[in-house]
């Protein structure tokens, strides 16, 4: 074999607990992919829930900005009259 190839290959040299801690390292990294996967899950079901709250309240703001222009209008009129 010529110096110029180098193969990778699994020695001896490679302990026992390194190959455990890679594999610890690994099924760690994957519970918190989950775990953060769970949490986005969770505040979309919770956006999606609030939808329906937040055209309300913008429909509340248009009613009340309505009335206050209402109100002005009558203020208004009122101060003509004296």
């Amino acid at each position: 074999m010529s110096p110029a190839v180098n193969r990778w290959r699994l020695d001896r040299q490679v302990s026992a607990a390194v190959l455990v801690a890679v594999a610890l390292q690994a099924a760690a990294a994957l519970l918190w992919a989950g775990k953060a996967s769970a949490r986005i899950d969770e505040m979309q079901r919770r956006l999606e829930a609030q939808a329906p709250v937040a055209e309300r309240l913008a429909r509340l703001e248009t009613q009340a900005e309505a009335s206050r222009q209402s109100l002005e209008r009558i203020e208004a009129k009122l101060e003509r009259a004296r």
